[in-house]
């Protein structure tokens, strides 16, 4: 089963997309993950877009050794087109987790809104696996 989420997330916000369970037996993985300008060629937009297991503070920066992040994307939106490429740039965290999630957007040059598309897989988990990643849950948000 495949669910997708999709929205319209200005500068300095972020998103809540829920997921919880009671029972925590449902488990999602990241398998797609998009972002869009609201404002195609703005001027100056370079935009940051994560998605993290808890619940965290906008900003610019990207640490990989983050464990509570699941996947970032950039877009340079500039016209010139000068400082990165122009097409989004993500990364995907083959994790499996059974909780909320977050998505954050900050616009390190300017103050557009960012689109994002999110695919995430559904997967059935058994007693032990809802254990480990309820665990793994509670550990990122101690």
């Amino acid at each position: 089963m495949i669910l997708t989420f999709r929205g319209l997330l200005p500068t300095g916000n972020r998103d809540t997309l829920r997921l919880s369970t009671n029972t925590g037996t449902k488990g999602y993985r990241i398998v797609k993950f998009e972002i869009m300008s609201a404002l195609p060629y703005q001027a100056g937009d370079e935009h940051i877009v994560k998605i993290y297991k808890t619940e965290e503070a906008v900003n610019g920066t990207i640490n990989f050794s983050d464990s509570r992040l699941l996947a970032a994307a950039i877009i340079n939106n500039d016209s010139a087109g000068y400082r990165y490429t122009s097409n989004p740039v993500s990364i995907f965290d083959k994790e499996i987790f059974n909780q909320d999630i977050y998505v954050t957007h900050h616009n390190s040059d300017g103050t557009s809104a960012v689109n994002y598309y999110i695919e995430l897989e559904g997967i059935k988990l058994d007693s032990n696996e809802t254990a480990v990643a309820t665990l793994k849950n509670i550990k990122n948000r101690g």
